[in-house]
């Protein structure tokens, strides 16, 4: 059409007008859209790939073999649905599945990590110990009322230091207790691809103890955190009828 507008102008109307036509449909092609899609959901998750690779780098080395071990774990439960020649979208539906509960692990262990970091390591025994010393002070009778003001303040401290710690212990707590149940699940799942000897759709559905791991727990990491989470929302979003059917 460049060519043959040399001779004739109109051929370049043409030629723009069947460009224009043959772009507007392109747009509108559902396999098109497949593959664009499909694109940027391989850009997000090497970004979530990187993002992952920070977060497990601040973890300590505990936290990071609990990693890798149940980066195994599912890895086995895939290897055992290619074996079985599960269907594509039922081993891409599983992978998701399994990333999304790998996901919510790593998220406890920074949690857990960033709580255990949380405030001094002063035991319960010794906050214990100091506030029962200033209260057996606090009976005398010739204390000055500046020096009973004070130490009425440093025990009313030490009572919320107190309550903090056993608000900490309860969540860390919480926080083994998912860890287990997530590792039990990935197990569950494991033995049910051995067991049934053909490919079944992947339930992670899980009802975790603890509330905070969706707030702001996750210090230096929480703008990472924020982020991946974000991506795995559009995943499960863009996943189709096929993958939400794998959530369970």
């Amino acid at each position: 059409m460049g060519i043959l507008g040399f001779a004739e102008p109109g051929f370049w109307l043409l030629g723009a007008g069947l460009e224009t036509a043959f772009l507007f449909s392109l747009g509108l092609n559902p396999r098109f859209q497949k593959i664009v899609d499909a694109q940027d959901l391989q850009i997000d998750r090497d970004d979530a790939t990187e993002k992952r690779k920070v977060l497990i780098g601040t973890l300590p080395p505990e936290g990071q073999q609990k990693v890798a071990a149940l980066t195994t774990t599912c890895e086995k439960v895939l290897d055992v649905f290619r074996n079985q020649q599960a269907e594509e979208f039922l081993l891409d539906a599983s992978r998701e599945s399994l990333e999304r509960l790998r996901w919510v692990y790593l998220k406890l262990l920074v949690a857990r990590a960033n709580l255990q970091n949380l405030g001094s390591r002063e035991t319960e025994a010794s906050l214990r110990g100091r506030i029962s010393q200033l209260e057996d002070d606090l009976r005398a009778q010739n204390l000055s009322e500046s020096l009973r003001n004070s130490k009425e303040a440093t025990a009313a401290n030490l009572k919320e230091r107190l309550a903090n710690l056993s608000r900490k212990v309860e969540s860390l707590a919480e926080i083994d207790s998912d860890l287990t149940r997530i590792e039990s699940q990935v197990e569950v799942i494991l033995e049910k691809a051995l067991l049934q000897g053909k490919p079944q759709t992947i339930s992670t559905d899980i009802e975790l103890a603890s509330s905070f791991v969706g707030g702001t727990l996750f210090g230096d990491s929480e703008v990472t955190v924020a982020d991946l989470d974000k991506i795995y929302a559009q995943h499960k979003n863009a996943g189709g009828e096929p993958r939400k059917e794998a959530q369970g």
